[in-house]
């Protein structure tokens, strides 16, 4: 490891990260399989990690630092892509954008919809409205309704969450 930090041939350390490559590629790979990875990911966040190790000169702490150095990359490289991918939207075929828009246009253009929404939204209560209206008709943050409604932002995502539910329902019952 000591020659891992002071090499400063551009040779050198390639030969020496092949070394550490070689030499932990396989258990760091065990590792990732068994947080839950699939073998593919698992390959790829390896790789990920041991370039993140290319790109670092670390200091010599001995092989077991470096080994946990290598796995607590590779557990944050695999979180990382992990929200990523519940960030990533799921994208609908145009066959069944256009299937939800001819739900909601119908021959009235929406109207339907729109009615239903506004008489779906009398049967909240007037915490429930309150909280939509500042949502989703001024654009104000959840902190801004907790502050207003005097709740946590956590009581506002969950009132918003439950209202929306109640709403889609109410609207699906009024629609269909």
């Amino acid at each position: 490891m000591t020659e891992l930090a002071t090499a400063s041939g551009s040779d050198v350390w390639v030969e020496l990260t092949e070394n550490v490559v070689r030499t932990h590629q396989s258990t760091v790979w065990r590792y990732l399989r068994f947080l839950g990875c699939d073998p593919d990911l698992a390959d790829d966040l390896a790789q990920e990690t041991f370039l993140a190790l290319a790109s670092t000169r670390l200091p010599d702490r001995g092989p077991e630092a470096l080994s946990g150095w290598l796995r607590g990359t590779a557990r944050n490289l695999m979180r990382a892509r992990r929200r990523s991918l519940r960030r990533e939207l799921a994208t609908a075929t145009p066959e069944q954008i256009e299937g939800a828009w001819f739900e909601y246009a119908r021959d009235d253009g929406g109207a339907s919809y729109r009615a239903a929404l506004h008489s779906c939204l009398a049967t909240l209560s007037e915490k429930d409205r309150i909280a939509v209206d500042q949502r989703y008709s001024e654009r104000a943050s959840r902190s801004a309704i907790a502050a207003r409604l005097d709740m946590s932002v956590e009581g506002v995502k969950s009132l918003l969450r439950r209202a929306k539910a109640a709403l889609r329902t109410c609207i699906e019952g009024k629609t269909r």
